[in-house]
């Protein structure tokens, strides 16, 4: 598969766009539902593993342009534990994106400075993928523009469960009374623990759900849904979830 390392734009938004900003509201984690590749490859009679890695390539644009205008963390939901019932060719497909994505993107990763991350369940994912995870992690530990924290193999749910077990298991070799296990107690129990919860999430292709995505984390998030998919998704489009963002009057339920 051939990969493009083409420099990416120095910069993505004009000085007026930038200027527009509320640079006191710019949310500090963003998350991605990236949907629309297969619809965007169908539109295109084009197979859907191209929709897949058009997606890919869209995604590192994204997160240098989050970077710019002072995101400091992005999550994108890449593959869902649900994501294997799909076809044994789809899903081997997918495998391999995640595999040549990490390798061929990690000396652009250091030189951006974006660190990477993962929430989910590694191990179920092939040797090769884990690896090539790994070694781009370590790779970039010292990067501190902005995270990068893919969801591989991730469900909101299945998350939950393993925070459960830890919680269950820590409590048989140490007892602890119950009423140590608060809301924040639980959440430095789940995956998101080093980066907290997400202020924004956005959502490609128009569907109006959350899919099994950071349940537990996205209580108070602003969501914002885009009818574009996710492969044409830009750093205008970004912008606009952006401003968007900033109208809105963030209450928290407090009142």
């Amino acid at each position: 598969m051939n990969v493009s390392l083409d420099p990416r734009p120095s910069s993505f938004f004009a000085a007026s766009e930038l200027a527009s900003l509320d640079l006191v509201k710019i949310p500090q984690h963003i998350a991605l539902i990236m949907d629309g590749n297969r619809r965007w490859a169908a539109e295109r009679s084009l197979p859907s593993v191209m929709g897949h890695w058009e997606g890919a390539e869209a995604l590192i644009d994204i997160v240098l342009a989050a970077a710019e205008v002072g995101f400091k963390t992005v999550t994108a939901y890449s593959f869902s534990t649900e994501n294997w019932h799909r076809s044994d060719c789809e899903v081997e497909a997918l495998m391999e994106i995640f595999e040549v994505y990490l390798r061929s993107k990690k000396e652009l990763m250091v030189k951006e400075g974006i660190a990477l991350g993962m929430i989910g369940d590694l191990h179920r994912l092939p040797e090769s993928v884990q690896e090539a995870f790994l070694e781009a992690k370590e790779a970039t530990a010292e990067c501190s523009r902005i995270n990068l924290v893919l969801a591989l193999n991730y469900g909101a749910r299945d998350e939950i469960r393993r925070a459960l077990c830890k919680i269950v298991a820590a409590r048989d070799r140490y007892p602890f009374p119950i009423e140590e296990v608060t809301e924040e107690f639980i959440a430095q129990h789940l995956d998101t623990k080093e980066w907290g919860d997400p202020d924004l999430m956005i959502r490609t292709s128009g569907e109006w759900r959350v899919s099994n995505f950071l349940l537990w984390q996205l209580s108070y998030a602003e969501i914002y849904v885009t009818e574009r998919l996710w492969p044409d998704f830009s750093s205008k489009d970004l912008l606009n979830a952006l401003v968007d963002y900033q109208k809105r009057d963030r209450r928290l339920g407090g009142r």
